[in-house]
């Protein structure tokens, strides 16, 4: 034997122990990863809401090739009339956009009336006058309409001074005064006994 350095490990069944260092750079770079695939997620799901709501915003044409006019400057002004219209029976959706029986109906009207030579105020007085007020999207401002003119304006105003009134009654209210020594007293020992008057 010789009295040089032993090269034969002390034991072959144990393991070394652990590089701490290294370690804690694995983990982080494992987190990192993670926030990167998080971050990359999220940037997709946005975007595609983004697309979503924009081909949601895009206007819906819903005028057929069958009801469209052989002139292009009637048919130019059959939509922009149609686009001033509402449809009777959608949620205040023009009658250029809508699928419903009725709007094509309403569509078709609008375009007869141009095609025997109606202005456009003459064609929107005839369907008003089937139809009323209802069917514009901006109908005039007169008694009938005076609630759908000032009707939200009139709740939020109504909404504001019912605010205003709340928060100024509740400065109004006075702090209750503290207790005094003797009923601080009364508290504790009241508190100090259970419900059959026992200590």
């Amino acid at each position: 034997m010789s009295g040089g350095p032993s090269t034969t490990p002390a034991s072959a069944g144990t393991v070394p122990p652990p590089d701490r260092r290294s370690e804690r750079s694995g983990r982080r770079s494992v987190q990192f990863l993670t926030k990167l695939r998080v971050a990359a997620g999220r940037r997709l799901v946005g975007r595609l809401a983004a697309l979503s709501l924009a081909l949601l915003a895009a206007p819906a044409h819903a005028v057929l090739p069958d009801e469209e006019l052989a002139d292009p400057r009637l048919e130019a002004r059959a939509r922009h009339l149609s686009q001033e219209l509402r449809c009777l029976v959608c949620q205040n959706q023009d009658i250029d956009s809508s699928d419903a029986p009725l709007a094509r109906d309403l569509r078709l009207l609008v375009r007869e009336r141009l095609a025997k030579g109606d202005s456009d105020s003459d064609a929107r007085a005839y369907i008003v006058a089937r139809y009323g007020n209802f069917v514009l999207l901006k109908p005039p401002v007169e008694g009938a309409t005076l609630a759908l003119w000032y009707g939200p304006a009139a709740f939020v105003l109504l909404g504001g001074v019912g605010a205003w009134a709340m928060l100024r009654r509740r400065r109004a209210i006075p702090e209750a005064a503290p207790l005094t020594p003797a009923e601080l007293a009364r508290v504790d020992t009241l508190l100090a006994t259970d419900e059959h008057g026992r200590a």
